[in-house]
């Protein structure tokens, strides 16, 4: 007889944890919401991921130079 509380016990924990999951996800999904209320849309023609980039040869990276051999 004992035996049988066990799987209860575990199942009522099991439960509260996935309501516990739940009520953080919408809190996440809430907070979502609101920062992207906030936020001014991007309002442009150009891409902000590309911003400032310039089309052609790049300069070399510092560890790309070679030191002036004299």
């Amino acid at each position: 007889m004992a035996n049988r509380s066990r799987p209860t016990l575990q199942k009522r924990e099991r439960e509260k944890a996935k309501q516990e999951k739940q009520r953080q996800k919408e809190q996440r999904r809430q907070e979502a919401k609101e920062r992207r209320g906030t936020t001014m849309p991007h309002t442009g023609d150009e891409d902000p991921d590309l911003a400032g980039i310039v089309p052609g040869p790049q300069p070399l990276a510092d560890w790309q130079v070679e030191p002036d051999q004299e």
